[in-house]
């Protein structure tokens, strides 16, 4: 079935679940899912730093040590500010930098009155991280002026130097609430793929509208200089999002870049995993892109990454599962990593990274404001 998403792309749906008895595609690998080999969870360390932001979105393994950051500790980005009793969404202004043996530093606080470009709205940490070569660090800003969704504004990509300095902002060309990304980098050119949730979001006032996009934002490095963004293409658009009193704004969340070139994307509100072919290439939206797996054991899915084998990690917003995916989109495997409040686990997960020993998961539970493993 094809059906138009929105302004000039068409997308293929099709229904894909593992575990609920639905077809399995034919040819699906068989080997034994990465989590199957994954069975304690463990508190690392808590999110909280000196200020008291609360809620931990955004969530990096280190990959090289460079200025303050150190290879192999993972970096966290906090939403909320500490006003009680839970903090203001979309007011977080720190990064948190943790080791494997639970030591935590906040590795940045960023003043939104001392930006060295705009940022419409302000400063609100997203879980859009990532670290590019020569420690740059890019995170999302998805702002509000008092935590709530009515004043949302579009934020910005802020990039901050190895040492924690926010040296550039990129505004603007599309973004608008950036609320997830991956990168890939070579040589002297990284491509940043952005999730954005604010159009039209707040207009809607908690009713869905179909218009979360994904850019590819191409940036360029030279030197210690900080990279420059050189080209914006939107790769796909036509997401549900939506307003939430209780988690600011649902829409396209997780987004992880296959071996092949797909980009695929956890579309929160659906439930459901798809994926947009030639995302490296394209000049053209491929609207919501191909769906490969659907309900079963997705339940909100928010973030994503990819697992050693490459099948797709991710976690769910509605219940507190991690879910294996199959690129094909055959549900694998399925674990509970957080049980807390009623339902079990709703509303604790959010971000996640695949450590460099390709042995682990880690992960921020929002209730307790910590980082967690799963190994």
């Amino acid at each position: 079935m094809r059906f138009q998403v929105c302004s000039s792309a068409l997308a293929t749906a099709v229904l894909t679940v593992g575990l609920t008895g639905a077809a399995t595609p034919a040819g699906a690998a068989d080997r034994t899912p990465f989590l199957d080999r994954l069975h304690t969870v463990n508190t690392v360390a808590s999110t909280v730093p000196a200020n008291g932001d609360q809620n931990p979105y955004g969530t990096f393994v280190i990959r090289e040590s460079i200025g303050d950051l150190h290879r192999g500790n993972i970096l966290v980005s906090n939403f909320n500010n500490s006003v009680p009793p839970s903090g203001e969404q979309g007011r977080g202004t720190t990064l948190v930098q943790i080791t494997p043996g639970g030591q935590a530093s906040t590795f940045a606080t960023i003043d939104p009155n001392n930006l060295p470009g705009p940022c419409p709205g302000g400063v609100g940490l997203t879980t859009a991280l990532t670290v590019l070569p020569g420690g740059w660090v890019v995170v999302g800003s998805l702002p509000t002026a008092d935590g709530n969704s009515a004043t949302a504004q579009a934020g910005c990509l802020l990039v901050l130097d190895s040492h924690g300095t926010v040296r550039e902002t990129i505004a603007g060309d599309g973004i608008n609430g950036p609320w997830d990304m991956t990168a890939v980098s070579s040589e002297r050119r990284s491509e940043l793929f952005v999730t954005n949730v604010l159009n039209g979001t707040v207009a809607a006032g908690g009713a869905e509208v179909d218009q979360g996009t994904v850019l590819r934002i191409t940036l360029s490095s030279e030197g210690d200089r900080p990279p420059k963004r050189v080209a914006t293409t939107e790769i796909a658009c036509g997401f549900p999002e939506r307003t939430d009193p209780a988690a600011l704004v649902v829409g396209p969340t997780g987004v992880a870049l296959g071996k092949d070139g797909t980009l695929f994307v956890a579309d929160t509100v659906r439930s459901r995993i798809t994926a947009i072919p030639r995302a490296l290439t394209r000049q053209d939206s491929d609207g919501i892109g191909k769906v490969i797996s659907e309900g079963g054991n997705l339940n909100g899915p928010l973030g994503m990454a990819l697992a050693p084998g490459g099948d797709i990690l991710t976690v769910n917003g509605g219940d507190g599962n991690i879910v294996e995916t199959t690129e094909r989109g055959q549900q694998v495997a399925v674990k509970q990593i957080n049980s807390e409040g009623n339902p079990p686990g709703a509303g604790a997960l959010f971000g996640l990274a695949v450590d460099l020993d390709r042995d682990a998961v880690y992960f921020v539970n929002d209730v307790d404001n910590e980082l967690d493993v799963l190994h």
